[in-house]
C-alpha cells in the first residue's frame, strides 16, 4: 500500500480526486473493490466504500468559468465530515432525526471533535462562540457560561446531551467528552420541546463520543496561562466477533491559576461511553462526572446602573480581579443517560432514551450596582446553595410510507422531563466600593433562606416530512402539545405557588432543491417558555400566565460550492414579556422584543490546505411593544447589531505538518439601557496559533499553541441576559492567554 502522510487535520488528509485523474487508475482497481485515495502530501488505497463516502455526489473539475471544483466529504468513523474536517455534513434535527445539511430547512452547524480538538477550547460557549457571526459569548470567565444566539440567551442548562434535554453538564459544558457539538439557530419546541429554562435563540446538542473500529489511545497535556496545566486521557476500543461492542473513557484533570488575576480554577472529568449494535438494533449508555471549582471568581460583572450615571467605565484589561478573593463556586454533576434503538422492519422503527442527572452547586457572589460616574459601587452578596436531580426521557415510534408518488418520513414522540431543585440562599450586609481601586473586606456572615421548586414538562409530538419530485421539493409539518407544570415550597414544605398550563405548538417547513449544490428553504417554528407568576406585591398575586410563545420566520439558502459551504437567512423572531404594570399594579404580558436579522456564514475548503470558517450577522432587535414610551423602538440591551468573524487554517506546503491558525471576531456597538443613552463601543479581536503533527517511533504527536486576544483588548462583553436591561452583566472581556497542548496518539 501506497504510504500516505498525515496533515496537521487526521480527517483532512483525504479527499476525492476530480474524475479525470481519478477514472482511470480507478476503472483498473474496481475488480479489487479497492480505490485511490488522495491526501496532503501523499496517497493510499483504501476500500472503495470510504473513497466514495455514502450519498455523495460525483466531484466537478474546474472548467473556464464553471464553478470550482467539489471537494467532497469523507467519511470518519461512520461519519460524513466537509473537506477540511472541521465539520460535519449532517446533525441531530431533533425530532426529525438526523438530516444532512443540504436537506435540513433551518440553519445548522455540527463541529467535529477534530475541530473541538485543535480549537483547544474547554467549554461550549467558547467552542460555537470562535466563527460564528450569529453567536455572542456573553460572559467570560465566570461560574457559569451564557451565550447568545439570534440576540437571545442559551443557556447551559438548556443544552441537550445525546439528544436529551437537561442531561448536559450544570452551569458549563466540557468539550473533552463531545465526538460532535451541534448548534440549531432559531427556536426548537417542536422539535426539541420546551427546554427547562426557556432558551430561545437556538439549541446545542453534545454528542458523547463512541470507539470506532480503530484503536484509539491518545494522550493530551495541557497548559493555560498564567499557570493552568492539565492531562486530558481518551481510550477507545471496540470488541467481538463483529466489532459490536464498544467502549470509549476520557479523564480530564486541569488545575491552577486563570489569566485572570488572583483567580484560580480545577475541573475533573471522568465519562465511560458504553455501546451495542446490532443488525437492526442498538443501544448506548453514557456516564460522567463532571466537577468544577473556581476561586476569586465573578458572576454578575456590574449587574444594573443607577439612573444617574452618564457613562460607562473605562474598561479595564482582562486580568483585573473584578471579584473578591472569598468569591467561589463549587459545582459538581453525574449523569447516566441510556439510549436505544430497534428497526421493527426496513419502514419502521422503536426508540427511546432515558437519563438521570444530579447536579448541586455551593457559590459565594457579589451583585454590584453602579451609582454614579466616579465608579462607585453598591455590592450585595449573596451565597448559593443548590442541589437538585432531574430526570429525562423521551419514547417514539419513527417510519416511511409512500403514497403515489409522495414519500412521507414520520415521526410520533413523547417526552417527560422532571427537577426536584433545593435552594439554600443566603444574604451578607451589602457594602459600598470603588470599580477602579475595589475593597471588598472579609467574607461577610450569611442568613439564610429555603426553598424548593418542583418542574414537570410533558409533550407528545408528531411530525411528517413529505417529499416530492424525488426529494427535490421536502415540506414539512407538525405540532407539539407541552405541558408546563411548576411549584414552589417554602422552607417549611407549605406550597407557595402551583403553575400547570398547556399549549400547542405547531411548525412547517419547506426545502426545495434547486440543484445539488443548492437548497432554499424556509420555515415558521414556535419556541415556548414558562409563563410568569404574577409577584404577591402585584393585584393578581399568584395568576399564572399561559407559557410565553416566540414566533420565528426563516428564509434561507444554503450553496455547497466547491470546497466551501454556504449559509444566508433572514429571519424574524418575536418574543413577549411579561412584568408589573406602574399603573395598574397588574402582572401581564405588556412588552415585546423582535429580532430581525441577516445571516450569512461559511465553511470548507477554499483550496488545497486552506480552511475558512466564518460569516457576518446583522441583527435589529427591537423593543416593539413597552409601557414606557422611551424604550418602543431600541435597540435591546446586549444584542449587537453587527458582527463578523472568520477563522482561518492553512497548512505549510513547505513544513508538511505545520498548520498556521487564525481567528478574528468584530462585535459592534451593545447599549445597556434599554432608552440606549448609554452604550459599549464595537471591539476586534484577534487570536493567533500554529499546530504540528508528526510521527516519532510510529506513534502520532500534534502540538498545539494558540495565544488568544493578541493585542490584550480591553473590553466590556455586555449583558448576558440578551435583552433584560441588565447593562455590564456580562463583566470583562478576556485577557491575553496563551493555550498549549500536546497529544500522543498510540
Amino acid at each position: 500500500m501506497l504510504s500516505q502522510k498525515r496533515s496537521a487535520s487526521p480527517i483532512s488528509t483525504t479527499r476525492r480526486l476530480a474524475p479525470q485523474s481519478a477514472f482511470p487508475l480507478n476503472k483498473l482497481l474496481s475488480a479489487t473493490r479497492l480505490a485511490l485515495m488522495v491526501g496532503f502530501g501523499g496517497m493510499a488505497l483504501a476500500p472503495a466504500a470510504l473513497a466514495q463516502g455514502t450519498d455523495a455526489a460525483p466531484a466537478k473539475a474546474q472548467v473556464g468559468n464553471s464553478a470550482p471544483e467539489r471537494l467532497e466529504p469523507v467519511v470518519v468513523q461512520g461519519r460524513r465530515v466537509y473537506a477540511g474536517g472541521q465539520l460535519a455534513t449532517d446533525s441531530r434535527v431533533g425530532v426529525l432525526g438526523n438530516l444532512d445539511v443540504m436537506d435540513t430547512p433551518f440553519s445548522t452547524i455540527s463541529y467535529t471533535e477534530d475541530y473541538v480538538a485543535n480549537q483547544q477550547a474547554r467549554e461550549i460557549g467558547a467552542l460555537i462562540g470562535a466563527a460564528d457571526p450569529s453567536v455572542h459569548v456573553a460572559s467570560k470567565g465566570t461560574i457559569l457560561e451564557k451565550f447568545n444566539i439570534r440576540g437571545f440567551p442559551t443557556s447551559a442548562n438548556d443544552m441537550t446531551f445525546n439528544g436529551l434535554i437537561g442531561m448536559a453538564p450544570n452551569l458549563r459544558g466540557s468539550t473533552e467528552m463531545a465526538a460532535r457539538v451541534e448548534v440549531l439557530k432559531g427556536p426548537s419546541t417542536l422539535l426539541n420541546g420546551m427546554p427547562p429554562e426557556g432558551s430561545l435563540g437556538g439549541s446545542v446538542n453534545i454528542v458523547p463520543k463512541r470507539a470506532g473500529n480503530t484503536p484509539l489511545t491518545s494522550i493530551t497535556a495541557t497548559y493555560e496561562s498564567d499557570n493552568m496545566p492539565g492531562v486530558h486521557v481518551d481510550v477507545g476500543r471496540r470488541f467481538g466477533d463483529r466489532q459490536q461492542w464498544g467502549v470509549r473513557f476520557n479523564g480530564v484533570y486541569r488545575n491552577g491559576d486563570t489569566a485572570v488575576d488572583k483567580q484560580k480554577q480545577g475541573m475533573n472529568l471522568a465519562s465511560l461511553g458504553l455501546d451495542w449494535r446490532g443488525e437492526r438494533a442498538r443501544v448506548s449508555l453514557d456516564l460522567y462526572r463532571q466537577r468544577e471549582k473556581m476561586d476569586g471568581i465573578n458572576y454578575f460583572g456590574i449587574f444594573s446602573i443607577a439612573p444617574g450615571v452618564t457613562q460607562v467605565p473605562t474598561p479595564k484589561k482582562g486580568d483585573y480581579q473584578f471579584a473578591p478573593d472569598w468569591a467561589t463556586n463549587t459545582n459538581t454533576t453525574q449523569v447516566a443517560v441510556l439510549r436505544g434503538e430497534y428497526e421493527l422492519s426496513d419502514a419502521l422503527a422503536l426508540y427511546g432514551a432515558y437519563g438521570h442527572r444530579k447536579a448541586d452547586f455551593d457559590a459565594t457572589i457579589t451583585r454590584d450596582t453602579l451609582l454614579n460616574n466616579a465608579g462607585d459601587l453598591s455590592v450585595g452578596v449573596y451565597r448559593l446553595v443548590n442541589e437538585g436531580t432531574q430526570k429525562s426521557g423521551e419514547a417514539g415510534v419513527r417510519g416511511h410510507f409512500d403514497t403515489g408518488k409522495i414519500q412521507h418520513k414520520w415521526s410520533l414522540a413523547a417526552t417527560r422531563f422532571t427537577s426536584e431543585r433545593s435552594y439554600r440562599d443566603g444574604m451578607g450586609a451589602p457594602f459600598n466600593t470603588n470599580y477602579y481601586a475595589p475593597s471588598f473586606g472579609p467574607k461577610p456572615a450569611f442568613r439564610f433562606m429555603g426553598r424548593s421548586v418542583e418542574d414537570k414538562l410533558g409533550s407528545i409530538a408528531l411530525v411528517d416530512t413529505l417529499s416530492f419530485m424525488d426529494g427535490k421539493v421536502q415540506w414539512t409539518v407538525g405540532t407539539r402539545r407541552q405541558n408546563v407544570q411548576s411549584s414552589n415550597y417554602n422552607a417549611a414544605g407549605a406550597q407557595t405557588s402551583n403553575y400547570d398550563q398547556s399549549r400547542w405548538s405547531p411548525a412547517t417547513a419547506l426545502l426545495v432543491k434547486l440543484s445539488e449544490q443548492l437548497s432554499v428553504y424556509g420555515n415558521y417554528i414556535q419556541g415556548l417558555n414558562q409563563g410568569g407568576v404574577a409577584p404577591d406585591t402585584a393585584k393578581n398575586a399568584g395568576e399564572s400566565l399561559q407559557p410565553y410563545q416566540t414566533e420565528q420566520y426563516e428564509l434561507g439558502a444554503k450553496l455547497d460550492w466547491g470546497g466551501l459551504t454556504h449559509n444566508l437567512s433572514l429571519f424574524q423572531i418575536a418574543r413577549p414579556s411579561a412584568y408589573t404594570s406602574p399603573d395598574s399594579n397588574v402582572f401581564g404580558v405588556y412588552g415585546e422584543q423582535r429580532n430581525r436579522g441577516l445571516e450569512w456564514s461559511f465553511w470548507g475548503e477554499a483550496s488545497r490546505g486552506l480552511r475558512l470558517m466564518g460569516g457576518a450577522s446583522y441583527t435589529k432587535a427591537e423593543l416593539t411593544k413597552a409601557l414606557d414610551p422611551a424604550h418602543l423602538g431600541k435597540q435591546a440591551t446586549g444584542v449587537p447589531k453587527v458582527m463578523a468573524k472568520l477563522g482561518v487554517e492553512y497548512d505549510i506546503a513547505a513544513l508538511p505538518g505545520l498548520t498556521a491558525t487564525g481567528n478574528a471576531q468584530y462585535v459592534g456597538e451593545r447599549f445597556v439601557r434599554d432608552n440606549n443613552q448609554l452604550s459599549l463601543p464595537s471591539y476586534t479581536l484577534f487570536d493567533l496559533g500554529a499546530r504540528y503533527t508528526t510521527k516519532v517511533a510510529a506513534k502520532e504527536i500534534t502540538l498545539r499553541a494558540t495565544v488568544q486576544n493578541v493585542a490584550n483588548r480591553a473590553y466590556w462583553v455586555g449583558s448576558w441576559s440578551g435583552g433584560d436591561g441588565s447593562g455590564l452583566s456580562g463583566g470583562l472581556g478576556a485577557p491575553r492567554t496563551l493555550l498549549l497542548s500536546g497529544t500522543l496518539s498510540f
